[in-house]
């Protein structure tokens, strides 16, 4: 059985920094916008990028350290504005250990047109969980927003924000990140789809399935 390493702070800073590189190369966001946080439970505090930085530019010594309650434990940088969404998320879903927030290109047009991604594909149906849907709009940075992300999100492993963007959640870095990869890619499909004809959608049944498989036999276990 392979040894499981404890995820300290310190290494958390730097797992944070590296998704920052692969975002910036990614084409998921533009410029600035956007962030990714990883949450230590033991410590019970959050690592995540500051706001406002330039993705090429974040060294794991520019993380931003906070506990539960948002309070800056480490960093000279202020934590990104989202920061209120993703204590939310990591309160109210004991699964998820890293939150991605983007703002790519098709999934943000359904959001602007506040049309949810049903489960089209076995692959989203397994990573996600199902249906991809739509959060209420609030403004950037409020109470409201983290509220409503937490309603909207459920048990899924991501959301469309409103007129705003995507956020991914997951058991780790990688997952999060491959959720907003597959939420783009979806919503690119699901666009593509519905210009083609009437695109049909995975059962519940099929769903429930193909989440469990992923979930508890995919992969080298």
């Amino acid at each position: 059985m392979p040894v499981k390493f404890k995820l300290t702070v310190e290494k958390a800073r730097e797992r944070v920094a590296k998704f920052c590189q692969k975002i910036a190369d990614s084409n998921l966001n533009l410029s600035t916008w956007g962030n990714i946080s990883c949450y230590l439970p033991d410590e019970e505090q959050v690592v995540i990028t500051p706001s406002g930085m330039s993705y090429k530019e974040l060294r794991p010594n520019m993380q931003v350290v906070v506990d539960m309650k948002g309070e800056v434990l480490e960093g000279e940088l202020k934590p990104s504005s989202e920061l209120k969404v993703h204590l939310a998320i990591y309160t109210h879903r004991s699964d998820v250990r890293a939150v991605v927030h983007t703002h790519s290109a098709y999934a943000s047009a359904l959001a602007v047109s506040g049309i949810p991604i049903p489960p089209i594909l076995e692959d989203m149906a397994a990573l996600i969980g199902g249906e991809v849907s739509v959060a209420e709009y609030a403004m950037a940075g409020s109470e409201q927003l983290a509220e409503n992300t937490i309603k909207a999100l459920g048990d899924k492993n991501a959301v469309l924000l409103a007129n705003h963007g995507v956020v991914g959640v997951g058991r780790n870095l990688e997952e999060a990140f491959d959720v907003c990869m597959m939420v783009e890619r979806c919503a690119q499909i699901y666009i593509l789809a519905r210009l083609a004809g009437d695109p049909k959608i995975l059962c519940p049944e099929d769903v429930s399935a193909l989440r469990e498989f992923y979930l508890y036999k995919y992969g080298q276990r």
